[in-house]
């Protein structure tokens, strides 16, 4: 039985449904408690504790923090899931601390900065030139002002009408020689997870290696570069784990919590909602148990 679900998107970042929609479906669903972690901002969660109340659903508030990796072994992003307790909305100073640390990572800078990259590599006039027409910031811009490689995705579908996904993906991924990793460094944001004890979860550590396909694969590193940068971030203050997740096969469940009981961290799951039907609400997520632990952990 799921109990609580702890990752979920809000047209804050790149879900379809408003705070307030998303936390009616989850009251719905008969899920007690719902985590709101928009990509990089604070922006929603204060309309969703609202509307938890209104409903009478816990809302659980984070942030799903972009990590910028570069190393000779893996170039891109990595993601952590940080959770805060409810009454630290309230808290402007806080809320505007950390929207200033995450500014870093997104926004108009990385997306005019990808493309000028992309139509270098792939305009007409580029080493491999595959679209018709240069790539503008107005083509990403238009679908969100926190733009993410979903939004470029679409743009290249709908706007420069490549149908293609192998193609997309040539373009966007992070094997492409256009990528830029979104994110902050993790010595930009380790120093306020620390001093701000927040509850720091790796998120979706296997879905790299998830042996289906679909969005939940995504273009994450494999579960072993996972455990080769996993020092890095237990040394940042990472304290949880997520285990339970829809890109997670049983023997990746497995694997996640035997480095939850090795390196003593806190088991957690979710749906990664970002829509109706492709990626929905509700699919996993943690056990009452596991929630009373998670709790105990949050500040």
């Amino acid at each position: 039985m799921i109990f609580a679900d702890l990752h979920n998107h809000t047209n804050y970042s790149d879900g379809d449904f408003i705070p307030q929609k998303l936390v009616k479906i989850a009251g719905k669903t008969g899920i007690k408690a719902i985590g709101i972690t928009d990509h990089d901002t604070v922006g929603g969660l204060n309309e969703a504790v609202i509307a938890g109340k209104h409903n009478g659903i816990e809302v659980i508030p984070g942030v799903e923090v972009s990590i910028r990796i570069k190393q000779t072994f893996f170039t891109g992003t990595l993601h952590l899931l940080c959770y805060f307790s409810e009454k630290r909305v309230q808290d402007e100073k806080f809320m505007a601390r950390f929207q200033s640390i995450l500014a870093n990572g997104r926004g108009s800078t990385l997306v005019n900065a990808r493309v000028k990259e992309i139509n270098k590599v792939f305009g007409p006039k580029g080493k491999d030139p595959i679209l018709s027409r240069d790539i503008t910031f107005e083509d990403i811009s238009c679908y969100s002002n926190n733009a993410s490689s979903r939004h470029f995705a679409i743009a290249l579908k709908e706007k420069h009408h490549i149908k293609s996904k192998d193609t997309i993906n040539a373009i966007i991924s992070n094997n492409s020689p256009a990528y830029l990793p979104s994110g902050i460094d993790l010595n930009q944001v380790s120093g306020f997870i620390k001093k701000e004890k927040l509850l720091a979860v790796l998120a979706h550590p296997a879905a790299g290696s998830f042996p289906g396909g679909g969005h939940y694969k995504e273009v994450l590193p494999k579960v072993e570069v996972v455990e080769e940068l996993l020092p890095e971030f237990l040394d940042a203050g990472v304290k949880g784990i997520e285990v339970y997740y829809p890109g997670h096969d049983k023997a990746h469940e497995v694997q996640m919590l035997s480095w939850a009981k090795k390196y003593d961290l806190v088991a957690t799951g979710g749906s990664d909602c970002h829509d109706a039907k492709v990626r929905p609400f509700g699919i996993s997520g943690i056990s009452e148990h596991d929630f009373i632990i998670f709790k105990r952990s949050l500040i």
